[in-house]
Formats: C-alpha cells, sequence, structure tokens
C-alpha cells in the first residue's frame, strides 16, 4: 500500500485531490464532492482537533473488536460501506475551504511523519502501529478519491 508518510505518495494523492473541481461528479454514493473532502477531514479532525467526542468505553470496545479490522488492513472499502456518525456530512460544504483543509492535513501528517504516529491513541481503535496509522489514512482517502473518479 502506498503511504502518507512518503513524499512521492503524497504528492500523487495531491495531485488527485487537485483535479477535483466543484462539478465532479460521484460514481456512487449520496455525497457531493464538497462533501467528500469534509469527511475526509473527520479522520485529521480526530487526529489534530479536539472537537469530535470520544466514544463511551463499550462503544471504543465494540469499535475496537468489530470494526478496528476493516479499517486498518490494506483490504480496500466497498462500495456505500456504512459510515460512522461523525463522518456523515449531509449539510452543504465550501468545495475550496474543504480541499484546503485537506491539503493542509495531509502535509501535516507528512511532516510529522511515521514516528508521530507509531503507538498513538486513535480516537476509536486504541493505539495503532505506524502500519495501521498508515493504511486507515491512505486507504480512506484512495477510496473517496476513486469515488470521484481521481
Amino acid at each position: 500500500m502506498k503511504s502518507v508518510f512518503d513524499p512521492i505518495d503524497v504528492h500523487q494523492i495531491l495531485n488527485r485531490i487537485n483535479k477535483l473541481t466543484p462539478e465532479t461528479p460521484a460514481k456512487w454514493g449520496k455525497m457531493n464532492v464538497a462533501q467528500m473532502l469534509a469527511h475526509c477531514n473527520v479522520s485529521y479532525e480526530m487526529i489534530y482537533e479536539n472537537i469530535h467526542p470520544k466514544p463511551n468505553p463499550i462503544l471504543k470496545l465494540f469499535l475496537k473488536l468489530v470494526i478496528k479490522n476493516k479499517v486498518v488492513t490494506e483490504k480496500p472499502y466497498a462500495h456505500n460501506s456504512p459510515t460512522a456518525p461523525a463522518f456523515i456530512i449531509s449539510d452543504a460544504k465550501q468545495f475550496e475551504k474543504e480541499r484546503t483543509r485537506l491539503i493542509n492535513h495531509i502535509n501535516q501528517t507528512l511532516e510529522n511523519g511515521p514516528t508521530y504516529f507509531d503507538g498513538r491513541e486513535s480516537h476509536s481503535f486504541g493505539k495503532l502501529n505506524v502500519t495501521e496509522w498508515n493504511n486507515m489514512l491512505y486507504k480512506h482517502l484512495d477510496h473517496h478519491l476513486s469515488q470521484f473518479g481521481v
């Protein structure tokens, strides 16, 4: 799998993001392109901002036991997979604002590097190693960029 910690792979991700326009149609799903960018930002908000409530201990245990391996492995997501409530974006979003935020988050992740993430506590899954963080972040981006044909 490509890496959110590799400058060449990040350059490719950013090129894909920069191919999007406010009118880029989705190949599947309910979100428009601005909502998708906002949706992708949620992963990084959970890392860098304290704006999403953490799950209670019982929900966190469920997430670790049932959901974690679907998220942190290299196996791609299926189209129209269920989405956690914090990731559901149904209101209107500003395309350029969300794209800029996402690019900044991706660049911050590259700058922080793998040592920042290795053993870091995930919002929902407990401590993850660097491979799990990479798989989770890269796979999510790749899934949604493919959803919009880039």
